[in-house]
């Protein structure tokens, strides 16, 4: 199975980079891997709701024109649901075999996702109930991917 993370933002320190880059050289073994990042639609410091509305109206139109045909999609978003990492290995086995042939992961800005990105999702995923940096939620989703596909092949990595 292939792999792409579509990202709302830049990762702009280095050992969030090094991290990142770490998982994605392990991820090779299992198929390809693509991190998309989208930059995050401009904001005032102090922006109203119709700004935010507005801003997450214009990245979700680059998120969507950017998911592959046929992809098994997963949106990360605060009312996802919480899965195990063998849940989430079973959940991407169960994609690939019902003909998925990558798995997209979508991390909005700061903002979130808008609504229609969240409907385009097989299943909508919540790393957690606690708030996390953006930059780090991707080598943490990273991180899960990897240990799903570990998990899916029976190798020892997850303990």
């Amino acid at each position: 199975m292939n792999f792409e993370l579509i990202c709302v933002g830049r990762l702009k320190d280095r050992f969030f980079e090094d991290a990142c880059a770490e998982y994605t050289k392990r991820l090779g073994a299992f198929g390809k891997i693509v991190i998309t990042e989208i930059p995050a639609a401009a904001l005032p410091d102090d922006p109203n709701e119709k700004q935010i509305a507005s801003a997450l109206e214009k990245e979700a139109a680059q998120i969507l024109a950017r998911v592959p045909k046929g992809a098994a999609v997963y949106p990360l978003c605060v009312e996802g649901k919480q899965l195990s990492s063998e849940e989430l290995s079973s959940e991407l086995s169960a994609a690939a075999n019902g003909g998925a042939g990558t798995a997209v992961f979508i991390i909005g800005g700061s903002y979130g996702l808008h609504e229609s990105v969240k409907k385009t999702g097989r299943l909508r995923l919540s790393m957690s109930k606690m708030t996390f940096p953006h930059r780090l939620a991707r080598v943490m989703l990273l991180e899960q991917i990897y240990r799903a596909m570990m998990i899916a092949a029976g190798r020892a990595y997850h303990k």
